[in-house]
C-alpha cells in the first residue's frame, strides 16, 4: 500500500507545532507495520536539509496562474527518518528558511500542491492513497477529482487530517486563477462564507476526514471558526483517531538529552536526578513540587492566565511550590511572566523561546505539567509528560479529555479541571501541592502513568484499517 503524506511540517526537518511531530512519526510506524508510506513537504533552507544529502529525482514546470514556475523534487538519500522524504523546491518561492509568515504564503502552499500533483501525474506514479494534513494541502482532493489535468488520479482515495480546525487558509475568489483548469460546475466545493476555503474544500471532497482525537471530532461541530455547520453536514465522513507519540524519541530510559535515565522501576531516583539538574539551571529548590508549562504563549493554550494563576498560587501556598514556564508567543504574556520571575526569583523560572533539549529535561524533571488549553485538538505534551512520569494537569477538552483521567477517579493518574479561568487553575495547583506530600501515592501514580500506551503503533493500526476500508 503506497501512501503519500502531504504536510507543511515534519519533525525534524521543520517544526512549528504538533503537526510536525505527527507527520514525523506516523509514516515511520506505518512502514514498520508493512505499509509503504512517504512524506512530501516544501523545501526549507534549514539545518536538517543543510546537513543531509538529497537527490533530485524529478524536474518540471507548473503554472501558478499565468506564472510558470520551475520546480524540483528532492529525495533524502538514506531514508534515515524511517520513511522516504521528498521536498518540493521552487526557486524564489519554496527555498526559504521559515515555514510560515511570508506575505506570499498562500502562493507558496498553492504552488506546493500543484507541483506535487504535477510530479506524480507526469512521472506516472499512482499512489494507493494520498493523505493530506491541514489546510496547506487542502485543495489537493478537489484538484484530483475536478481538474482535467489530473483525471489519471481521479480514482485515488484521499484522507484529510484536521490538526487544528481554527485555521482554514481562506482567500478570495480573485485568486481562483491560481488553480489549474477546473470543472466550474464544481466550484461550489471550493466555497465557504463567500471565499475559497481550503480546509472546508478538503472536508467536502476527501473520501474520509480524520481528527486527532475522538473528542475533537465532535467539538468541531461546536467550535471550528465558522465551519460548525459544515462539520454537522459532513459528520458521517469523520473519524476520530487519537494521535500517538514516538516512543523511540520520547523514552526516559534512552533519551540522550537527559542527564539521568530511568524506567518505571527507577522513576523516583531518576526524576530526582533530572529535577536536580533542572532546578540547578534555574536556581530553584528541589524539595518543592515543580509545576511546569511548555508551549506557545497564545490564547488557545490558556497561557494568558498563567501569570495570574501563578501569582495567586504563590500567595496561597507561600514558598511551598515552584513554577517553570518554557515558551514564546504573546509579548504581553512574556512581559508579565518575566515580571513574575523578577518578583519571585526563587519560585518562578521563565525561559522565553523554545529549546528541544530543555523541553525533554522539563518533562523528566518536573513533577506536574499544566495545560489549561481553551482548544486542544489532541495535545502531545500530556503524553510526553506521562511517558516521563510527570503528572499532567489539564483542562477537560479535546484530546486532553481523551488521554487524562483524574487521579480521584478509578484508575486515574492526572488532574483535570473544567474551566479556563484562574479559579480552576489555582484549585488544580492546590490539589497538586497536597498530592505531592503523599510520597507513596505519587510513586504509585508515576508508575501507573509510565505503564500507559500512547504509542504510534496503536494509532498507526487504526489509520491502516481506515486506508484498507477505502482501497479495497
Amino acid at each position: 500500500m503506497r501512501i503519500f503524506h502531504l504536510s507543511a511540517e515534519c519533525y525534524p526537518v521543520a517544526k512549528v507545532g504538533g503537526l510536525a511531530d505527527v507527520v514525523g512519526a506516523l509514516p515511520k510506524y506505518q512502514n514498520q507495520a508493512g505499509l509503504n508510506a512517504a512524506v512530501v513537504m516544501p523545501f526549507y533552507d534549514r539545518k536538517f536539509v543543510q546537513e543531509n544529502t538529497f537527490d533530485v529525482v524529478f524536474q518540471g514546470t507548473s503554472l501558478l496562474g499565468t506564472r510558470r514556475i520551475y520546480f524540483e523534487i528532492l529525495k533524502e538519500q538514506t531514508n534515515k527518518l524511517g520513511f522516504e522524504l521528498y521536498l518540493v523546491k521552487i526557486p524564489g518561492l519554496l527555498d526559504r528558511e521559515n515555514v510560515y509568515s511570508y506575505p506570499d504564503e498562500r502562493d507558496q502552499f498553492m504552488a506546493f500542491q500543484l507541483c506535487f500533483l504535477d510530479w506524480i501525474n507526469w512521472s506516472g506514479q499512482t499512489p494507493d492513497l494520498v493523505h493530506c494534513h491541514d489546510h496547506h494541502s487542502g485543495l489537493v482532493p478537489f484538484m484530483m477529482y475536478h481538474s482535467a489535468l489530473y483525471t489519471r488520479l481521479a480514482n485515488v482515495p484521499t484522507v484529510f487530517t484536521i490538526h487544528n480546525g481554527q485555521y482554514h487558509g481562506a482567500f478570495g475568489w480573485d485568486r481562483l486563477n491560481l488553480l489549474p483548469e477546473i470543472d466550474m460546475f464544481k466550484a461550489g466545493l471550493l466555497e465557504w462564507a463567500g471565499g475559497i476555503n481550503p480546509l472546508a474544500c478538503a472536508v467536502k471532497c476527501c473520501w474520509r476526514y480524520t481528527t486527532v482525537s475522538p473528542s475533537y471530532l465532535h467539538e468541531l461541530e461546536l467550535s471550528s471558526n465558522g465551519l460548525e455547520y459544515l462539520f454537522y453536514l459532513e459528520g458521517q465522513k469523520g473519524v476520530g483517531i487519537l494521535n500517538g507519540i514516538d516512543t523511540e524519541v520520547w523514552n526516559p530510559e534512552t533519551d540522550p538529552m537527559l542527564p539521568a535515565h530511568f524506567t518505571a522501576v527507577t522513576v523516583t531516583k531518576g526524576k530526582n536526578q533530572n529535577k536536580e539538574a533542572l532546578c540547578q539551571r534555574f536556581n530553584l529548590s528541589t524539595d518543592k513540587p515543580l509545576v511546569a508549562f511548555i508551549g506557545r504563549l497564545v490564547e488557545e493554550k490558556g497561557s494568558d492566565l498563567l501569570p495570574a494563576a501563578i501569582e495567586r498560587s504563590i500567595q496561597e501556598h507561600g514558598d511551598k511550590v515552584n513554577f517553570l514556564v518554557l515558551g514564546t508567543g504573546d509579548p504581553a504574556t512574556e512581559l508579565q511572566l518575566n515580571a513574575l520571575k523578577e518578583l519571585h526569583p526563587t519560585q518562578c523560572a521563565v525561559f522565553i523561546g523554545y529549546d528541544e533539549a530543555l523541553a525533554h529535561l522539563v518533562y523528566a524533571g518536573a513533577d506536574f505539567l499544566l495545560m489549561p488549553s481553551r482548544v486542544e485538538p489532541c495535545g502531545l505534551n500530556q503524553m510526553y509528560a506521562l511517558r516521563y512520569g510527570t503528572m499532567p494537569m489539564v483542562r477537560s477538552t479535546g484530546g486532553l479529555r481523551d488521554t487524562v483521567i483524574d487521579f480521584g477517579e478509578e484508575g486515574g493518574y492526572g488532574i483535570r479541571f473544567d474551566h479556563v479561568n484562574v479559579d480552576d487553575m489555582s484549585l488544580a495547583i492546590s490539589r497538586a501541592v497536597v498530592l505531592y506530600d503523599d510520597t507513596r501515592k505519587m510513586q504509585t501514580l508515576r508508575k501507573r502513568m509510565m505503564a500507559l500506551d500512547f504509542s504510534w503503533g496503536r494509532s498507526a493500526k487504526e489509520y491502516t484499517n481506515l486506508y484498507q476500508s477505502l482501497i479495497l
